[in-house]
């Protein structure tokens, strides 16, 4: 090139030295500005605690134990927390924060759906600890993940249709999970003024004596039924029943209960490889010799009974995928926390960020983002923020970089689609 055109170019190439050279911080902040808008979305900005938000979102987009939070927290945006402060922070925590937290995603979720929560679904399950010893809250007992000698504790879940949490209950780890339901039930109906709803949880947790407490209260309730669990003329009508498609019966029982029964041919084909899978898994064992009656009790024919069985309350799977979320993106456990004060929370933290997920999963479908939270947030943390210190007047010019393979995700960092979803 030669003349005015040399000329531009290296006018052009001063202009971009010159920018460069007031770049003041660069920030790999993606995935923060989206757990931020969903914060403050679901109301959670209410409580004005900045450390409560950043271990919120360190949950959320990088679950781990409290001292990698402090080093995320520092090289992907340049917060700096000391650890001392953190855990000075739980100690408090939960003296305060559980009522608030429950109480603002109630209100969110009752939002959702027109100020009628409706469905009331409620689970429990077991959080174990590497630990030798027990203390007043971790407790050996019965363990849904296997770990029947670690101390554990119970942790109750009371989410509505579509998975969004609205309470939840922290209990010892050797109570009877069939316990914990009513109380919680109870206490929530009695704080927000539920009228009319539905209670669904899994029959496990229930029995007569319960159901009975129930209707007691006026509660409508939906519960998983067994059955190798009813009467043989309750089990001789189910099976003289035609097998048809998405079909439903229904029995009527004393006491006003009604038993429905369904029938899908997705089930019957899932129940029946079941079967046969137990069916080799019991013929592998025979011919090796390893079959014993022990064996069969514990690995073959009375697992596969009890899969045989399903009642008509397939939504529970809301409450079970919230666990899920809960253990596998949140990772609410492994605890490396020991005090009581300090497990609830941590317990606390990641109820929060559950709800947040749940939030941001809600949000993608009605804005037609066909990707998963976790692909979202995974992609979110390649995008970054330059700030750049203008050298007159010293302000602070931002600029969030979206390059072409961000353009899926380009509305949530629009500020214009939040105040409108």
């Amino acid at each position: 090139m030669y003349g005015e055109d040399r000329e531009a170019c290296d006018r052009e190439r001063e202009e971009v030295r010159r920018v460069l050279s007031n770049v003041s911080n660069i920030l790999l902040n993606g995935c923060d500005l989206i757990l931020d808008r969903t914060f403050d979305r679901i109301g959670f900005n209410r409580i004005d605690d900045d450390v409560f938000r950043k271990l919120v979102k360190a949950r959320s987009a990088y679950p781990t134990s409290k001292a990698a939070t402090v080093e995320y927290l520092k090289n992907h945006f340049d917060e700096d927390v000391d650890l001392s402060e953190i855990y000075r922070y739980l100690d408090k925590l939960s003296d305060h924060q559980h009522e608030i937290v429950q109480d603002i995603s109630v209100r969110h979720t009752s939002k959702l759906f027109g100020g009628n929560i409706g469905v009331l679904f409620y689970d429990v399950t077991t959080l174990y600890f590497e630990a030798d010893y027990e203390d007043e809250l971790r407790k050996a007992g019965f363990s849904k993940e296997g770990r029947h000698s670690n101390p554990q504790i119970i942790l109750g879940l009371l989410v509505s249709l579509g998975g969004y949490p609205l309470a939840y209950c922290i209990h010892e780890g050797n109570k009877y999970e069939g316990h914990t339901m009513l109380p919680t039930i109870n206490e929530f109906v009695s704080k927000y003024g539920l009228e009319n709803f539905v209670v669904v949880a899994d029959s496990g947790l229930m029995n007569n004596a319960s159901i009975s407490e129930l209707e007691t209260h006026g509660y409508k309730y939906i519960i998983g039924a067994k059955i190798k669990n009813e009467s043989q003329e309750v089990k001789n009508w189910i099976l003289e029943q035609p097998k048809r498609d998405c079909q439903m019966v229904e029995y009527d029982k004393e006491g006003g209960r009604r038993l429905l029964i369904g029938y899908t041919d997705d089930r019957a084909k899932k129940d029946a490889y079941n079967r046969e899978k137990g069916i080799r898994r019991l013929e592998k064992a025979y011919k090796h010799g390893a079959l014993t009656k022990g064996n069969i009790n514990k690995r073959g024919y009375n697992k596969f009974l009890s899969q045989d069985v399903y009642a008509a309350y397939h939504n529970l799977w809301h409450v079970e995928r919230a666990f899920r979320i809960a253990k596998s993106k949140i990772e609410i456990r492994p605890m490396f926390h020991f005090t009581r004060k300090r497990i609830e929370a941590h317990i606390c933290i990641c109820f929060v960020a559950l709800k947040v997920y749940k939030e941001l999963e809600r949000m993608l479908k009605v804005s037609e983002i066909k990707m998963s939270v976790d692909k979202v947030l995974a992609l979110a943390k390649t995008i970054t923020t330059i700030q750049i210190k203008l050298p007159l007047n010293k302000e602070v010019y931002t600029q969030t970089m979206l390059m072409a393979r961000h353009q899926k995700i380009a509305k949530l960092f629009d500020e214009e689609f939040w105040g409108t979803q």
